[in-house]
Order: C-alpha cells, then sequence, then structure tokens
C-alpha cells in the first residue's frame, strides 16, 4: 500500500524549521509504517518561507535594477527551497528512506527500497502538487493527500471573502473552474492547476487537509473519518 503526501512549504518551514511539527510528524507516520512493513509513504516537500523570501528578494531587486523579473528564475529559486526542505524530510526518516531525494518524478528508473521515498520541486511551470501526481501515478497511489495550511478547500478566498463556505466534497470539473488552469511561480492554490488537470484525468481523488493536525493526518493514513476536502469524481 502506497499513500502520496504533499507537505506543503508552509507547513515544514512557516518561517523557519518547525521541529516541533516535524518531531510529531515523523514519529506518527513511522508508527503507521511499523505497524504494517508493506506500507510506504511518499513526501513531496513544498518551498515555504524559504521559496518566499528568496522569490521576493528576487522581484525587488529586479525592479530596483530596472527589469521585469523572470518567471522562469522565480521557479527555480522556488524550487531550490523545495530541495533542501526535501532534504530535511529524508533526514528525520533516516533509515525508512533509504534512498535519494528524487528531483525528476518522470525517471523510468527510479527506485523505492525503503518504506519512505521523499521528492522535492522539478522544473519551472507547476509545482509540487505536479511532482506527487508523477509519483502517485508512478508507483500506484490513487489518492493524493495535500496538507497545507488550511483545513479546507474554500468557495472563495476566505481571507477577503467573509461569505466564503468551506467544502467536504467537489468534483474536479468545478474545482478546476476555481483554479483556473495556468501556473505562475508562488501561487496560492489548494492544488495546483496543472497538476490537476493530471490527476483529474488519472481518475485520482485528492484529499487537502490542515497539515498541523497529526491526529487527522494519521485518520487519513488509516482511511478513517477526517476532516478536509475531497476533491474527485
Amino acid at each position: 500500500m502506497t499513500k502520496v503526501l504533499s507537505v506543503g512549504g508552509s507547513i515544514i518551514v512557516p518561517d523557519k524549521p518547525d521541529v516541533d511539527f516535524l518531531s510529531e510528524f515523523v514519529g506518527m507516520c513511522s508508527k503507521w509504517l511499523d505497524e504494517d512493513k508493506s506500507r510506504r509513504l511518499i513526501l513531496v516537500a513544498g518551498g515555504g518561507a524559504p521559496a518566499r523570501v528568496y522569490q521576493t528578494a528576487y522581484s525587488e531587486v529586479a525592479g530596483a535594477a530596472g527589469f521585469s523579473a523572470d518567471a522562469n528564475a522565480a521557479d527555480w529559486i522556488g524550487i531550490m527551497a523545495t530541495r533542501i526542505n526535501a532534504q530535511l524530510l529524508k533526514a528525520c526518516f533516516s533509515s525508512y528512506c533509504k534512498n535519494d531525494v528524487v528531483y525528476n518524478p518522470t525517471l523510468e528508473d527510479l527506485k523505492f527500497d525503503g518504506q519512505v521515498l521523499v521528492a522535492s520541486g522539478w522544473k519551472p511551470g507547476f509545482s509540487t502538487d505536479t511532482d506527487a501526481v508523477y509519483l502517485g501515478e508512478k508507483f500506484g497511489a490513487k489518492t493524493i493527500v495535500n496538507l497545507s495550511n488550511i483545513e479546507k478547500v474554500y468557495t472563495d478566498d476566505p481571507r477577503k471573502n467573509p461569505d466564503a463556505k468551506p467544502l467536504d466534497t467537489i468534483s474536479w470539473a468545478d474545482f478546476r473552474k476555481m483554479v483556473g488552469d495556468e501556473w505562475t511561480p508562488g501561487k496560492n492554490c489548494p492544488f495546483d492547476p496543472i497538476a490537476s488537470k493530471k490527476a483529474s484525468e488519472l481518475g485520482m481523488k485528492v484529499i487537502c487537509a490542515g497539515g498541523k493536525n497529526i491526529p487527522n493526518i494519521n485518520a487519513i493514513l488509516n482511511d478513517k473519518e477526517y476532516i478536509g476536502t475531497t476533491i474527485g469524481d
């Protein structure tokens, strides 16, 4: 049994690495893995504060120098942030993770020798959500669990619209109307547009849930009742 967790960078590094969260998360996952040695986890790390801080710095320097920030360059900066976060996750899972961090989820000869495989961002054009979908397809996972700093998908941005309502379920068609079809570096949406298109084509289900709620993540892993939004048809 293989499960994919797309771990938002804002959960790993909200401003600096969240040691308390990482300790609880690794402990919970390790216990789940130990209960059944056939269980495997694929963890895809987001960029978090390092990505935002460095991308903002680049944008400000570009503005001061009188040229427009290049989206491709901004994406690469974000990708490098995901890589240091992924290396941190790999180190924290120690002997559970036997392979190097995955940079390219489309390689044919990817190896998954332990119970945990860790991946980072790949290349410009989409977020780590898309890497999670590629790896889910490769290793036979039908569900992607997207952990971020929001507990559910809303009908609109609740920070801007007080009438926005949380959703328990939403179809791919309706969700894709909300997020659109294009990715821009640093775009803040529950699951990125490119990943959403691919996941819907593959017939995958995506669960969006709060990344800091460890008991809730455990419930999701054990196929029990959980708090979150299920995207699927």
